[in-house]
C-alpha cells in the first residue's frame, strides 16, 4: 500500500472471487456481455441514423441512450476484464477519480434521459396530433443536453466532496469498481454533511425524475383507458412498453442499492445488483428496444439486405 504523507496513492480492487478458476470464467462471461453491449448498442445507432423511418424524437432519445450505454459499459467493463486475468488489481488514485466521475455523470445523465422519454410517450399518447409539432428536434436536442449537463454538473459536486476526504485507513476497495459506498467507507474524517449531500443528490437525480416519470404515465394510463376499442389500448400501450421495463430495471436496481437504511447494506449483494446496472442493462437496452419493434426490424433487415 503506497502512501503520501497518509494520504493513498492507488487503490486495490478485490473484484468478485480471489479464485483463479472462476475469474476466468468471469472473464468469459464479462467479454461475451461486453461484445454484445458494443454489437447491440452500435447496430441500433447505425440503424437509426441510417434509415429516415426512424427519424423520430422517440427514436432519437433511444439513439442516445445506446450512446450513454455504450459509454458507460466501456468505463467499468474493460477494468473488470483486466482485474480477472491479471494479477494487478491496483487503480490509480487519478483513475479511481476518472472512473467515479464518468460513470457517476453518466448514470445521472440516463436518469433524466429516462425521463425525458417518458415526456415523449406523454406527448405520443396524450396529445398526438399536437405530437409532430410539440416535440421538435429543438426541443429533444435541448432535453438530451440538459440530461447530460445536469448528470455531470452533479458528478461534479460528488466527486469532489467524494475525493476531499483523506482515505488513510485503507485502500481495499471490496469492489470491482470505486463506487461511491465502499469509497466513502474507507474515507476518514467528518462525513456528517456528506450524508445530508448524498440525499440531496438522490432526490434530484433519482426521485425527481421518478416523480417525473409516474406522473407522465399516470396520465398516459388515463389515456389509454378512455381508449374503446381493445385493440387501441393494446397499440397504444405497445408504444411504451418498452421503456417502462427499461425505467423499471434501471431505478429499481438504483434504489435498491442507493436508498436502503446503512444498517441493511451488504457489500456481496451489492456488487450483483451493481453488476446488473453497469454492465447487464446496457447490453439489455437494445434487445428491449428493438426485440418487439416493427420499426427497428425492418430497418434492420433492409441494413443487412
Amino acid at each position: 500500500m503506497e502512501r503520501t504523507n497518509h494520504t493513498v496513492t492507488e487503490f486495490i480492487l478485490l473484484g468478485f472471487t480471489a479464485n483463479p478458476v472462476m475469474q476466468l470464467v468471469l472473464f468469459v462471461v464479462f467479454l461475451v456481455v461486453y461484445s454484445l453491449t458494443v454489437l447491440g448498442n452500435t447496430i441500433l445507432i447505425v440503424l437509426i441514423c441510417n434509415d429516415s423511418r426512424l427519424y423520430t424524437p422517440m427514436y432519437f432519445f433511444i439513439g442516445n441512450l445506446s450512446f450513454l450505454d455504450l459509454w458507460l459499459s466501456s468505463v467499468y467493463t474493460p477494468k473488470i476484464l483486466v482485474t480477472c486475468i491479471s494479477e494487478d488489481k491496483s487503480i490509480s488514485f487519478a483513475g479511481c477519480v476518472a472512473q467515479f466521475f464518468f460513470s457517476a455523470g453518466l448514470d445521472y445523465s440516463e436518469c433524466y434521459l429516462l425521463a425525458a422519454m417518458a415526456y415523449d410517450r406523454y406527448m405520443a399518447i396524450s396529445k398526438p396530433l399536437l405530437y409532430a409539432q410539440a416535440m421538435s428536434f429543438k426541443l429533444c436536442a435541448f432535453l438530451v443536453t440538459a440530461s447530460y449537463l445536469g448528470g455531470f454538473v452533479n458528478s461534479s459536486i460528488i466527486t469532489r466532496k467524494t475525493f476531499s476526504f483523506d482515505f488513510c485507513h485503507d485502500n481495499v476497495i471490496d469492489d470491482f469498481f470505486c463506487d461511491l459506498l465502499p469509497l466513502v467507507k474507507l474515507a476518514c474524517g467528518r462525513k456528517e454533511g456528506y450524508q445530508a449531500l448524498m440525499y440531496f443528490l438522490l432526490t434530484s437525480n433519482v426521485i425527481t425524475p421518478i416523480a417525473l416519470i409516474l406522473a407522465s404515465y399516470l396520465i398516459i394510463i388515463a389515456t389509454i383507458l378512455r381508449i374503446r376499442s381493445t385493440q387501441g389500448r393494446l397499440k397504444a400501450f405497445s408504444t411504451c412498453s418498452s421503456h417502462l421495463v427499461s425505467v423499471t430495471l434501471y431505478y429499481g436496481s438504483i434504489l435498491y442499492i442507493y436508498s436502503r437504511p446503512r444498517s441493511s447494506y451488504s457489500l456481496d449483494k451489492d456488487k450483483i445488483v451493481s453488476t446488473f446496472y453497469t454492465v447487464m442493462f446496457p447490453m439489455l437496452n437494445p434487445m428491449i428496444y428493438s426485440l418487439r419493434n416493427k420499426d427497428v426490424k425492418e430497418a434492420l433487415n433492409k441494413l443487412f439486405k
